[in-house]
């Protein structure tokens, strides 16, 4: 068995196998796969971080309300429209707002940290939220060269992509703490975690978070299919390769003691309002920031009014008529239908939505419209 093909959805190793196993879900109300949000934590002009911080509480509240399976945070640097910088501060923090919904990173980038730090990370989390984390990961910064430099302290950027499946190799020892004898970090244990089982009078929970692997192209998919592990597409931003990275991930997929049949989900970009024109409204603010990001000229996220008066360039609309091709927005019955032939089309196990838009009452009342098109339950 592959060093990494150890532990299962609950963390025990060897024990899972099952829907139980942390990482299936099970779909709600008639949604065809279970649904889950990504929350980027954006800032829009006018508002602060406190606010976005705010409102991805109340969306993390609203999300384990509706019945929707997990609630994943992105780690993003040097983007003054995303506060989500610090995954496992924010979880943390969510952690103590919620009580069932599954949460997690979609994703940490590995290669800007040691795999001790996340261990350690993660391992506190679940001893916060004992059964309720998921660490996804990423291979990519999360951001441009120079701040990734900033964050590693090298400018050697290829190497942490080019050493990520060492990199997962070391992080999920650690998760496990069983280095083989005579490793050189044998001795070293990441704690929280399952040394404290081990100590004179030790109680420690076997459970531990499942391990993601994340992608927008096809080296994670073909990873993750082949050290047997769930994957995660990044629809929303590299929608042109998702049939493929999924049909990678499945051809590739070597069962495990993770998985014994690949599950795969894929975040999406949707947002639902009252009338048609509302959400296009909304939308094109996300839009707008794409365009200057995509420009090196990242910003808070642009009020409605703002985007709906910009002149785009012909090359910028070009650019964003391409972009809103691929988020789904509408009335909530649109919505709905542009779900159900996205999951149809590719086969995803579940769908992971994303709303940017630039306040936080369209994306709660998106989240609220999407649940109600699908009759998901409303829990006291």
């Amino acid at each position: 068995m592959n060093d990494i093909q150890r532990g299962d959805g609950t963390g025990g190793p060897g024990t899972g196998r099952t829907d139980g196993d942390g990482i299936r879900g099970t779909a709600a109300g008639t949604a065809p796969v279970p649904l889950s949000v990504l929350d980027l934590v954006t800032v829009g002009q006018g508002r602060t971080a406190s606010q976005a911080l705010r409102t991805g509480v109340d969306i993390a509240r609203l999300a384990e309300r509706r019945g929707f399976h997990r609630y994943w945070v992105a780690e993003h640097h040097s983007m003054p429209g995303v506060a989500s910088s610090s995954p496992a501060v924010l979880l943390a923090h969510i952690a103590a707002h919620t009580d069932r919904i599954r949460l997690g990173s979609g994703g940490v980038m590995l290669p800007n940290h040691a795999p001790l730090v996340i261990a350690e990370q993660f391992g506190t989390l679940e001893a916060m939220a004992p059964g309720r984390i998921d660490l996804g990961l990423g291979r990519a910064p999360g951001t441009d060269g120079a701040t990734a430099a900033a964050l590693r302290r090298s400018d050697r950027l290829n190497e942490g992509a080019d050493d990520f499946p060492q990199q997962l190799s070391e992080l999920i020892r650690f998760l496990d703490d069983d280095f083989p004898d005579g490793h050189p970090y044998r001795r070293i244990h990441a704690v929280p975690g399952p040394v404290q089982a081990t100590a004179p009078g030790g109680v420690q929970s076997a459970h531990r978070p499942p391990v993601w692997l994340l992608g927008s192209s096809g080296f994670s998919a073909r990873l993750a299919g082949t050290l047997g592990l769930p994957f995660a597409f990044a629809h929303h931003f590299s929608a042109r390769n998702t049939i493929p990275a999924l049909d990678l991930y499945r051809s590739s997929f070597r069962p495990s003691a993770v998985l014994d049949a690949p599950y795969a989900l894929i975040g999406v970009s949707a947002l639902a309002a009252d009338e048609e024109a509302e959400a296009r409204r909304q939308v094109l603010t996300g839009a707008l920031s794409m365009v200057r990001l995509r420009t090196g000229r990242p910003g808070l996220i642009p009020s409605p009014e703002e985007a709906a008066a910009y002149d785009f360039s012909p090359m910028e609309r070009e650019f964003v008529d391409g972009w809103l091709a691929d988020v789904i927005h509408g009335t909530a019955d649109e919505v709905r239908a542009g779900l159900d032939d996205l999951a149809k089309r590719t086969g995803a196990d579940e769908l992971m939505i994303t709303a940017n838009a630039h306040g936080g009452e369209a994306r709660l009342r998106s989240y609220e419209l999407i649940a109600d098109a699908y009759g998901l339950p409303r829990a006291d």
